[in-house]
C-alpha cells in the first residue's frame, strides 16, 4: 500500500504530497508516521491511503513508524486542515500545527504511566512470608503493608521501605508490578455540586428560537448579567443528549477556569479544557480524552475551535465581539469562519453570545443572515449600574495629580466601609508607561522595537510589551546624561501603590499579565477574591469579560479613553465594547451597582453612548460611517506586510511588491476603495523593520485575494518576510 504524506516542513518548497509505501495496516488516513526526508527522518500526517502510486515504485521509500494507533485526524479535521491552507495562504504543514498539541511533535511529550505495586496472586501472604528470610526485616514490613492496603504506589513502598528491599520482594516473585495511566487532570478538585436552574421565559424562548431556526448562527445580544450562560448550558445538554459533542469558547484564559467550574458540576468528567496555559502533559491528555471521544465538551480559548471532537452539534462563542478571536500570527485565522465551516461539515449550529456585538455580526443579524435574539434585561430583574462620568481635566486643574478622581476616592470610601467589593479596572500594566528626560525630552525606547519602554517598579526594570526585551531601570538619561527623570502615564502597578495609601487597611490583588504567567494564576486570584479574602480588584481587560461577582458594587475605569486615539477604525467599537463590559462586572446580584468613568474627554459620543448603554445608537452611527468611509464590513482591509532585519532590502522587496500589485489594482481598479503602500505604524518591531501596502477591495472578493498572494510569495527569501492579511484586528 501507498501514502499520500504532508511532511512536517513548514516550508513552501515542501509543501507539497511526498509517495511512501507502507505495510501496517493500522496506518489510514490522517494518521501520523515518521518518514525518511533526504538524509534526515521527520514526522508527517497521512492525507490519503491508495494501492498505486503515481511514482516508480521504486523510487518510493517505507513509512518508517506509525507514531500512534489512533489517528490523530479525523476525515473533518483533514478537510479543515486544507481549507485553513487555502483560505489563510499557509503551507498544509503549518496549517496541521493547529490542530495537535504542540508537544506532541517530535515526541516532547507522551502518555504518563504509574507503576503499582500488590503482592502476587499465586501466593498466600503465610506462603511469602514463610519464604522470606528471618534477616529480611524490611521485605517483610514491604509485603505486610500490601497484605494490610492492597495495591499501592511502587514509589511509596520504595520511599517507605527502601529501594533495595522492595526491590528484592520484586525479584523473588513475591510482589508483582503493573503499570496504569494516570491523567493529568487541569485544575483538578475545584468541581462543585450542580445546582437545578430553572429558566426564564426569555431564556426559553431564547433557547427554542436556537433549537428551531434554520439558520447556521444564532447572535445572542444580551445585557451583562442576562443569563446567557444558562442558555449554553442548556444548549449544551441538549447536544449530549442526541449523541452529538460541543465546543465552547471564552476570549481570555482567565475565563476558561470559571466555564469548566460550570460545564463538570452539570456533565462531570466529559468536559475537557483546552489552552496554552495547561502544562504540556495536562494539555496532551486533555487532547486525547477528545480525540478518543471519552471527553464530549471542549472548553478554552481561540485555539479550542480545533479540538478533535467529531459529530459537533453546537458551538458557542461567548463574547463574540473580542478582538482575541482572531489569530494575529500565521496562520491569521478568525475563528468564526472556523466554526462556519465545521458546523457546516457536522450541521451544527452556532451561538455567538455579548452585551455589545461586534459591527459585523449585527449587521448580520439586521439583514436576517444571522437567528438574532434579545436580552433586554439582566436575570434578577436590577438595572445595569448607574455610570457617572469624571471629568480629569478638571481634577487637573483642581491640583489632584493622582490616579484617582475626588468621586472615584468617595464611592471606594463608601464601597469598603459597606463590607463590599470593588474592581478597578486599567488597560496599561507595569507603574509607568514611560520613562520621560524632562531636559532634553528623549524617551526611552526598545533597541529592537519602535516603542517606548513601560518602567516595572517590581523588578525596577524597563520593559517592552511588544517583544519581551528586559533593560536595567536608568538612572540618567541615555541620551543627554540628565538625572532629572519624569515618569508618564500610570500602570497597575502604580494603581495598587496608591491605593494602599489611600486604604492601608484595604486587601488589594493586581491581575494582569505579569501577575498571571503561572499555569493557575488567573484561577488563584479569581478564586482569592470570590472567597472575598480581597477588597479591591486591580487589572487589565482580564478582569473586564465574563466573571460575575456578587459583592462588587463598584467598578473604577482608569482612562476610559485610552484606547479611542489608537490610529484604528474599530477603536470606537472597541472603547465602547470595553466600558460596557468591565461596567457589567458591578451590581450583579441584590447590590446596587455604580461605575466610575474617568476620561479627558468627557464630551466624546462613544463615551455618552457607553453610559446610556445605549448600543444600537452607537451601532447606528458606526456602521453609517463605515459604510460612507468603505471600512468593514462593507469592504475588505487587505495588508501585505513586509519585514527585515536589513532595512534597505526590506525596503527594496516592499517597493517591488508595491509595484506588482499595481498591475492587480489596475485590473481591479473598480473593486478597489483605496491602494497605498507606507511605512508600518510600529516602524521596527522585534528587531525587525516593517512596511506595508495597504488595500481595501470590495467584500469576499477572495479571487483577487488569491492573486495578491501569488505575487508577493517569491519575496520571501534574504531574510525578508512578507505576509498577507485580511481585515487584521490590529494595523499597528
Amino acid at each position: 500500500m501507498f501514502a499520500d504524506v504532508i511532511v512536517d516542513i513548514a516550508h513552501s518548497e515542501t509543501d507539497r504530497i511526498f509517495e511512501y509505501s507502507f505495510e501496517d495496516s493500522r496506518i489510514v488516513a490522517g494518521s501520523r508516521v515518521l518518514v525518511p526526508f533526504g538524509k534526515k527522518n521527520v514526522e508527517g500526517i497521512v492525507i490519503n491511503v491508495k494501492s498505486s502510486p503515481v511514482y516508480d515504485k521504486e523510487r518510493i521509500r517505507p513509512v518508517l513508524d506509525l507514531l500512534e494507533e489512533t489517528p490523530a485526524f479525523s476525515e473533518e479535521t483533514l478537510a479543515l486542515s486544507r481549507y485553513v491552507a487555502e483560505t489563510c495562504f499557509v503551507s498544509r504543514a503549518l496549517s496541521f500545527r493547529l490542530f495537535l498539541p504542540s508537544e506532541m511533535r517530535k515526541g516532547r511529550v507522551r502518555e504518563q504511566f504509574v507503576a503499582f505495586a500488590e503482592l502476587t496472586k499465586d501466593l498466600s501472604f503465610e506462603e511469602i512470608t514463610a519464604s522470606l528470610n528471618k534477616t529480611a526485616i524490611r521485605q517483610k514490613q514491604a509485603v505486610s503493608y500490601l497484605q494490610e492496603n492492597g495495591k499501592t504506589k511502587l514509589s511509596f513502598l520504595r520511599e517507605t521501605f527502601g529501594v533495595s528491599a522492595v526491590n528484592a520482594a520484586i525479584d523473588k516473585g513475591f510482589i508483582s508490578v503493573t503499570e496504569e495511566k494516570r491523567l493529568r487532570e487541569p485544575y483538578k478538585g475545584m468541581e462543585e455540586i450542580a445546582c437545578g436552574v430553572d429558566l426564564t421565559e426569555k431564556q426559553t424562548e431564547a433557547v427554542n428560537s436556537i433549537n428551531n431556526t434554520d439558520k447556521t448562527v444564532s447572535l445572542i445580544f444580551g445585557v451583562t448579567g442576562s443569563g446567557k450562560t444558562e442558555i449554553y448550558l442548556n444548549l449544551i445538554d441538549g447536544a449530549l443528549k442526541r449523541g452529538k459533542t460541543a465546543i465552547m469558547l471564552v476570549p481570555e484564559i482567565a475565563l476558561t477556569p470559571q466555564m469548566l467550574k460550570q460545564l463538570r458540576a452539570r456533565f462531570g468528567s466529559v468536559a475537557a479544557i483546552l489552552h496554552s496555559g495547561l502544562s504540556a502533559g495536562e494539555r496532551y491528555d486533555e487532547w486525547w480524552r477528545l480525540r478518543t471521544g471519552e471527553a464530549k465538551i471542549a472548553i478554552g480559548a481561540r485555539s479550542a475551535i480545533f479540538a478533535p471532537v467529531e459529530d459537533v452539534g453546537i458551538i458557542i462563542i461567548d463574547e463574540e465581539h473580542d478582538g482575541s478571536y482572531v489569530s494575529e500570527s500565521a496562520p491569521r485565522y478568525d475563528t468564526v469562519d472556523i466554526a462556519l465551516f465545521r458546523a457546516k461539515y457536522n450541521g451544527a449550529k452556532i451561538v455567538l453570545g455579548s452585551a455589545t456585538p461586534s459591527v459585523e455580526s449585527f449587521l448580520k443579524a439586521e439583514n436576517g443572515e444571522y437567528n438574532y435574539i434579545e436580552l433586554p434585561d439582566r436575570i434578577n430583574k436590577k438595572p445595569l449600574p448607574d455610570i457617572e462620568i469624571a471629568d480629569m481635566r478638571k481634577e487637573v486643574r483642581r491640583g489632584n495629580n493622582s490616579p484617582f478622581s475626588a468621586a472615584l476616592v468617595s464611592e471606594l470610601k463608601e464601597c469598603l466601609s459597606g463590607g463590599n467589593q470593588a474592581i478597578i479596572f486599567l488597560n496599561q500594566r507595569g507603574y509607568s508607561k514611560t520613562v520621560v528626560c524632562t531636559e532634553c525630552g528623549h524617551v526611552q525606547k526598545c533597541e529592537a522595537c519602535d516603542v517606548s519602554l513601560t518602567y516595572h517598579k517590581e523588578d525596577d526594570s524597563l520593559l517592552c510589551h511588544y517583544c519581551g526585551a528586559k533593560y536595567k531601570m536608568i538612572t540618567a538619561c541615555t541620551e543627554c546624561g540628565s538625572k532629572f527623570l519624569k515618569y508618564g502615564g500610570v500602570g497597575t502597578e502604580r494603581v495598587v501603590a496608591e491605593l494602599q495609601k489611600l486604604f492601608p487597611e484595604a486587601r488589594i490583588l493586581r491581575m494582569d499579565r505579569d501577575t498571571t504567567q503561572t499555569k493557575e494564576g488567573h484561577f488563584k486570584i479569581l478564586s482569592k477574591f470570590a472567597a472575598r479574602d480581597c477588597d479591591i480588584l486591580v487589572g487589565t481587560q482580564m478582569v473586564a469579560k465574563g466573571h460575575d461577582f456578587p459583592f462588587v458594587t463598584l467598578v473604577g475605569i482608569l482612562d476610559a479613553d485610552m484606547s479611542l486615539h489608537f490610529a484604528d477604525y474599530r477603536s470606537s467599537e472597541r472603547t465602547f465594547g470595553l466600558i460596557t463590559q468591565v461596567a457589567g462586572r458591578s451590581g450583579r446580584a441584590d447590590k446596587a451597582g455604580k461605575v466610575v468613568l474617568q476620561t479627558y474627554s468627557p464630551d466624546n459620543f462613544v463615551l455618552h453612548q457607553a453610559i446610556r448603554y445605549d448600543y444600537k445608537g452607537f451601532y447606528a452611527r458606526e456602521i453609517s460611517v463605515r459604510k460612507a468611509t468603505a471600512f468593514p464590513p462593507f469592504t475588505d482591509i487587505v495588508r501585505v506586510l513586509v519585514q527585515g532585519a536589513d532595512e534597505e532590502l526590506a525596503l527594496m522587496a516592499t517597493k517591488a511588491i508595491y509595484s506588482e500589485l499595481q498591475q492587480i489594482y489596475t485590473e481591479y481598479k473598480e473593486n478597489f476603495k483605496f491602494f497605498g503602500c507606507m511605512k508600518a505604524p510600529i516602524k521596527k518591531l522585534q528587531g525587525k523593520f516593517r512596511f506595508q501596502v495597504l488595500m481595501r477591495i470590495d467584500k469576499g472578493r477572495r479571487d483577487i485575494m488569491k492573486e495578491i498572494y501569488g505575487r508577493i510569495e517569491k519575496y520571501n527569501k534574504g531574510g525578508v518576510s512578507a505576509y498577507l492579511e485580511m481585515n487584521p484586528n490590529n494595523l499597528n
